[in-house]
């Protein structure tokens, strides 16, 4: 008896320590899925939000067509812009947040590529990019100019915005974004979407691995389908028919010509002007007779 109750709070003791031991081990566990920035174990957190993927989607697909308000954000140098601004040309609009460091950097330098094949093509001056940081206050105007310098964003018609806290819903609800905030970050739907001239949700294109042709295709349409502007035809037409005649090479990665529909179109101009000649010399052949 006397051997038992001298044993009896060594065993204790040891009891208590094996169960700090477990505690710190959760909690260590749980601070590498914070630090790697992957999905918690529901296990272990299980009041962490999930963003529902379904309703995402839902609302994502539900504003197409649907026009987008004028809203004001703050460009990199804290300077307001108005979306109204970019109407007459089509707009691609991503949500990030800086404090990713792996869906939103990846997720912009894929759209950079595509974007880059997209200016070769269609020119710089046919469209325009935004991406809007969400998570507010953090994404600042500061914060956004530097998210673009760490991944290399030069091109000039591409901008940075920060919305003001208070519109914050209304504009991510305008865009059909959701998002979720978690202790990694934020679980967010990833998609671009495609704005055409008239300031209209024209379509959405979902996933990290961007690629140039789910960008290029869609603002082919929006720009061919747009009426030619009288001033500088010939420039228009040729930048029409260098667009028209342009397909994507899956092997290359890269747009090509379709040199065969340049043949087409110089077969179509010789025989219309072949019929000209013709009706013109028979209408010189009656004047003279």
């Amino acid at each position: 008896m006397r051997v038992a109750a001298e044993i009896m709070p060594a065993m204790q003791t040891l009891r208590f320590l094996l169960l700090c031991c477990a505690t710190l081990l959760g909690d260590v566990a749980l601070a590498e899925d914070r630090l790697s920035s992957r999905p918690l174990d529901p296990a272990r957190a299980p009041n962490v939000p999930v963003l529902d993927q379904e309703k995402a989607l839902a609302l994502s697909q539900s504003v197409l067509n649907r026009p987008i308000g004028d809203f004001v954000l703050l460009n990199r140098d804290s300077k307001p812009v108005r979306l109204a601004d970019y109407r007459g040309k089509p707009l691609l609009v991503s949500f990030i947040y800086t404090g990713c460091f792996e869906v939103c950097p990846t997720t912009t330098r894929n759209l950079q590529k595509a974007v880059t094949h997209a200016v070769a093509l269609l020119g710089a001056d046919r469209f325009n990019i935004a991406s809007i940081g969400f998570n507010q206050p953090f994404d600042s105007p500061s914060a956004l100019k530097a998210f673009a310098g760490q991944n290399g964003i030069v091109f000039a018609n591409w901008e940075f915005l920060s919305p003001a806290q208070p519109i914050l819903a209304d504009l991510t609800d305008g865009f059909g974004f959701s998002y979720a905030a978690t202790p990694a970050g934020f679980d967010h739907i990833v998609q671009v979407t495609i704005v055409d001239a008239q300031g209209n949700v024209y379509r959405q294109i979902y996933g990290e691995a961007l690629t140039a042709d789910m960008l290029v295709e869609p603002l082919k349409q929006l720009i061919t389908g747009a009426p030619v502007a009288q001033t500088g035809a010939v420039a228009d037409l040729v930048d029409r028919v260098r667009i028209l005649c342009s397909v994507y090479d899956p092997n290359t990665g890269k747009y090509r010509l379709n040199y065969v529909l340049f043949f087409e179109i110089g077969g179509f101009l010789t025989f219309a002007g072949y019929i000209f000649w013709y009706i013109r010399r028979g209408l010189r052949q009656s004047k003279s007779a």
